[in-house]
């Protein structure tokens, strides 16, 4: 055996193992990656209001996503759930009875949104594309740290994939896992909660009230608040006059440079 074709071989037989460890890498992480999945556009707060995007990739070469359908847990139910229009796309919202009556803003509410289907008008997804619906969800509950939404996903040649599976602490990813959005501490700004910014006729009552108890003193904050204005005025003013002296001067310097090196050359 000649010395030389050794390193040949083993070239040749690690570029081999190479390629099929990358091809691996590559198909465990389309497995991964390409199921349903929900997005939230920020953050999805407990107690508050969030918009997610449903992602759906179409994992199959030879059909169309020509359907969805995702479910939406009644033990922590949701009052509003609104989906954005989808060119190609019809959207329907199902509702269902509550057991337990479900108390937003003061009002018992005793029906929650438990399924939002949409079907293709068109071709659908085509095979190498994805596809993402976006739904405006809240009230948030307080009491869980992520909501499982379960979906099915319907492709044209009849197929049916279940995203449905959840994720078990400490197993590994589940062939089908369900789409999670997971959740956020509460905060005091979300909308439906916490701080609320006050209405229009109570700033208006409160500023009146204002200034009817301040009139003698209106004058002064007015003429006040024009002298300030008057001074950052003028201060920009004079900012801006010696941006332009420097650039003149520097101009200048540049342009004297440049004469006395040509009198030194002559």
């Amino acid at each position: 055996m000649s010395v030389s074709r050794i390193p040949a071989r083993v070239s040749t037989r690690a570029a081999l193992a190479g390629g099929i460890a990358l091809s691996s890498v590559v198909l465990l992480s389309g497995t991964a990656f390409a199921h349903v999945s929900v997005q939230p556009q920020g953050e999805a707060a407990k107690g508050g209001y969030a918009t997610v995007n449903i992602k759906v990739p179409n994992e199959r070469d030879n059909a169309s996503t020509v359907k969805l359908e995702v479910n939406f847990p009644l033990d922590h139910p949701l009052a509003s759930v609104m989906p954005q229009p989808v060119p190609g796309w019809k959207a329907e919202v199902t509702k269902s009875k509550l057991d337990k009556p479900l108390e937003l803003h003061g009002k018992k509410i005793n029906e929650a949104v438990s399924k939002v289907t949409w079907t293709a008008d068109g071709s659908g997804i085509a095979p190498g594309f994805f596809q993402t619906f976006p739904l405006s969800l809240g009230q948030l509950p307080e009491d869980v740290d992520q909501l499982v939404l379960k979906s099915i996903q319907t492709y044209s040649n009849k197929e049916v994939v279940r995203w449905i599976e959840e994720q078990k602490e400490g197993a590994e990813e589940p062939q089908n896992p369900a789409p999670v959005l997971k959740l956020s501490a509460a905060s005091d700004d979300h909308h439906g909660g916490g701080a609320t910014a006050p209405s229009a006729t109570a700033t208006a009552s409160a500023s009146a009230g204002e200034k009817a108890g301040h009139d003698g003193k209106a004058g002064d904050h007015e003429e006040k608040a024009a002298a300030a204005s008057s001074s950052s005025s003028s201060s920009d003013t004079t900012a801006r006059i010696l941006g332009v002296i420097g650039i003149l001067v520097g101009v200048a310097g540049v342009a004297f440079g440049v004469l006395a090196g040509r009198r030194r050359s002559a």
